[in-house]
Parts: C-alpha cells; sequence; structure tokens
C-alpha cells in the first residue's frame, strides 16, 4: 500500500527542516530501515530511514527545501501501484519526470569551481584529510548542506587526467609546479612562468594569480547577495533573540592567575593523563555550582527551579553556527571521564551526528573564545539556565605579588547572570570561589 513520507519531527521544539539530501532516486527499490533521506534541524543532521519496504515512487520537495514538520516529503509505493491520488490528481510517478538522484561522487575536477577568494565551507574531517592528500578544497565540488564539502567529496574527487605530453620541440616551463598545479594551469592555459612563486607552483599560487588579474565588475553590477539562513542559523537568531528579550542581564568579568592551574596540568601531563583547560573549568566550575545552586538553576513560570546535579554545556563552534551539547552530571564525573566525554561530544558535533538528548537539559554553560586571543566578552545565556561563564585567552600580565611586579599567566571569566534571579553580590561570590579553586587546586580535595 502506498505511504506518504513526512517530515519528521525530531525534538519537543522543531517546527520545520531541510532536506539536505536524498539518499535514493526515484524508481529505487528501498526497504524498512533503510537510509533515506538527510534532514537538518537547527543543530543537527539527521539520517532518516524508511519505515515500509517498497519503491521511491515520487518527491514533493527537491534537496535543499525547508518544509514544516509532518509536511509530506515523498511517496513509497508498490513499483505499479496508482498514486494519482496521493499526487493530487497529478500523473502517477511512473510517469512523471524523475527527481534528481542522490549526490553522486563528484566529478573529477582540475580548475576552480568557485570564485578567486571565495570562502570554501567544509566538515573538519573533510579538511584534515584534504590536507593529508594534499588536495585543494577549492577545488572540490561540495554535495552537503549549501555546498558544504563532506568527507565523502574529498575521499571520491580526482584531478582530470593530465594533458597529453607537448610535443618534444616544445620548451617546458622553467617554473616548477605541483602535479595537482600543473594540471589545473594547462586546463586554464596559464603560464606558470607568470605566477612568479618563489619555490615552485602550488595550485592557492594560481587561484592568488587569478584573483590578481581578474576584471573588475562592470558598472551596475550588483553590490550585494542576499543569502537565506539555513536552519542553524535561523535556529541561533532566534535563540538568542529570546534569551535577550527573557533576562536582564549583567556580565562581571574576574582576572584569575592560572599559575597554579599550568603546573597543575603539566603534572597530569607528566603522568599520561592529557587534558585541556576546558576539561579542567568543567571539573573545578561544576564544583563550584555545587556550592551556588542559584546559578544552576532556571526560571518557569515564575518559579526557580534548582537542580540537584550539574549538566555542564560546553558551546562548540561549526562551520555555519554553533551548539551546545551537555556533559550530564559533571560533578559526579573524574576528570578523565569528562576529557573523554567532551572530545566525543565535540567530534560527534562537528560531524553532524550529535543526539538529541546531548543538547537538552543542560543546567550551566561555559564558552571558550581563549583560543581566539579574546581577552573579555559578553556571553548570551543559554535559556532557560541563568548564567554562562565566558572563558578568554591566557596571556602573560605584569602583576604585583608581595609588593614585587612579576610576570604570571593571567586569564579573565566573564560571567554572565539572569539578574531576575542572580544578584551581583551572589555572581561575584561565584566568581570568588572559582578564582579561589582554580588557582589553589587542592581546595578541590576539601
Amino acid at each position: 500500500m502506498a505511504k506518504v513520507v513526512v517530515m519528521p519531527k525530531l525534538g519537543l521544539t522543531m517546527t520545520e527542516g531541510t532536506v539536505s539530501k536524498w539518499l535514493k532516486k526515484v524508481g529505487d527499490e528501498i526497504k524498512s530501515g533503510e537510509p533515506f533521506f538527510e534532514v537538518e534541524t537547527d543543530k543537527l543532521t539527521n539520517t532518516i530511514e524508511a519505515n515500509t519496504d517498497g519503491v521511491v515512487r515520487h518527491f514533493f520537495v527537491e534537496e535543499g527545501t525547508t518544509v514544516p514538520v509532518l509536511d509530506k516529503v515523498a511517496i513509497i509505493a508498490a513499483a505499479d501501484e496508482d498514486i494519482s491520488a496521493l499526487l493530487g490528481g497529478a500523473p502517477a510517478a511512473a510517469a512523471a519526470p524523475e527527481a534528481p538522484a542522490a549526490a553522486a561522487a563528484p566529478a573529477a575536477s582540475a580548475a576552480p569551481i568557485r570564485a578567486p577568494g571565495e570562502r570554501v565551507v567544509a566538515a573538519p574531517a573533510a579538511k584534515k584529510l584534504a590536507k593529508e592528500l594534499g588536495i585543494d578544497l577549492a577545488l572540490v565540488p561540495g554535495t552537503g548542506p549549501n555546498g558544504r564539502i563532506t568527507l565523502d567529496d574529498v575521499k571520491n574527487w580526482k584531478p582530470a587526467p593530465a594533458a597529453p605530453a607537448a610535443p618534444a620541440a616544445e620548451e617546458a616551463p622553467k617554473t616548477k609546479a605541483s602535479p595537482l598545479a600543473a594540471a589545473v594551469a594547462k586546463d586554464l592555459g596559464i603560464d606558470l612562468d607568470k605566477i612568479g612563486a618563489k619555490d615552485r607552483v602550488l595550485a592557492e599560487d594560481i587561484l592568488r594569480y587569478l584573483e590578481s588579474t581578474r576584471e573588475k565588475a562592470p558598472e551596475g553590477a550588483p553590490r550585494e547577495e542576499v543569502v537565506p539562513m539555513n536552519g542553524m542559523r535561523k535556529a541561533i537568531a532566534k535563540n538568542m533573540l529570546n534569551s535577550h528579550m527573557t533576562s536582564p542581564t549583567v556580565t562581571a568579568n574576574l582576572s584569575v592567575d592560572m599559575s597554579a592551574m599550568k603546573a597543575y596540568r603539566e603534572q597530569l601531563k607528566a603522568k599520561e593523563i592529557k587534558v585541556s583547560y576546558t576539561d579542567l573549568l568543567v571539573k573545578f566550575i561544576a564544583k563550584a555550582l555545587t556550592e551556588f545552586p542559584l546559578l544552576n538553576c532556571s526560571v518557569e513560570d515564575n518559579k526557580i527551579v534548582y537542580k540537584h546535579y550539574v549538566n555542564m554545556g560546553v558551546a562548540v563552534a561549526l562551520d555555519n553556527g554553533l551548539v551546545v551539547p551537555n556533559v550530564p552530571d559533571a560533578d559526579k564525573k573524574s576528570l578523565t571521564e569528562i576529557s573523554k566525554e567532551i572530545k566525543e561530544l565535540a567530534k560527534l558535533a562537528r560531524e553532524g551526528g550529535l543526539p538529541m538528548e546531548k543538547l537538552r537539559g543542560g543546567t550551566f554553560t561555559i564558552t571558550n573564545l581563549g583560543m581566539y586571543g579574546i581577552e573579555s566578552f559578553t556571553p548570551i545565556i543559554n535559556q532557560p539556565e541563568v548564567a554562562i561563564l565566558g572563558v578568554t585567552t591566557m596571556e602573560d600580565r605584569a602583576v604585583v605579588r608581595g609588593g614585587e611586579i612579576v610576570i604570571r599567566p593571567m586569564m579573565t571569566l566573564s560571567l554572565t547572570f539572569d539578574h531576575r534571579v542572580v544578584d551581583g553580590s551572589v555572581a561575584a561570590e561565584f566568581l570568588q570561589r572559582v578564582k579561589a579553586l582554580l588557582e589553589n587546586p587542592a581546595l578541590m580535595l576539601a
């Protein structure tokens, strides 16, 4: 019996999803449990499985289309079954034009497929593999959402076969070049001797050369480009506005001497226990939150809900936004358990495979911009939490200790809190406690 496939509701707050990729094409047989299509939501990319056996007969939407939950996206039926009623009187899918096939392996290409200087969006795993293989990502077609380059795109990409060798009488270029750069130059008719590279010409040198020689846009050409927000960016915009409108916030900054933490981390490393400063902060701040439950609560219908557990959210930056997966019961886990879980969550987030439950139930969030050299900022609260801690760069500064000026590795913590619930004095006491723990790690045993 014919079955209409709808956009699934993957979470309580999900209202729409984007069909980012069809994994079958019209006319393909499919069995219940087989991957059918990928859905990009505000936070994740999910693979949706078929829930019936049959043949893919019709797609209601193309890849990249955003539709409300429970709206029709496809029809699965027997090969000879009449589905005209489900199509609203349109001809049966067997007679209709076939929908575009799921993205196949990228075609071989040696010429740039993007304008010189255009931003290349790729999955972290794809970037890593491309670097290992010496592949210029600017030349790889992306089959992911919004042209994002996936790991499979890099695995399947091959440069076009090298052009036949020039006749013996033709003088070879004097400039050395990588095989890929040579193929690109040959395809575009570029004289390698004109590139002006110091050692040997790489593909990126050719892109820079093209950028420097391309003609300016003609008079009257558009000076602006309008690009619709994708699902994740729309969700971030909505959540940030909601947080701003919901919580009257204050941000307090406090500098911490990280000398003891640096020494503690080196001691752990000597014992072959490798942890990041984010791992340490999660452990130490979880301890402080158990002593300041007001910073670990939420507000619901003018009621304060105290949480007797710490689900620590750790913000993870992605190419097109960010997500905040949670380390549940961080106050009860060891440092090595926390470190292992944060690494796994970050990996899943960057690969688009985070389960929805890992994004729910957070009680407090840490967001770290230290790797970008940021010295202070005002993070926005992740609702319905009442506070978020911004972590900044660690840098050597001149400070006074015992009446003498000394150099110490200092870090500024930026705490944004909901003033409906948390008073300034409570926030200050919490920051002071965090500072005491970080500057005296032995207090964790007290």
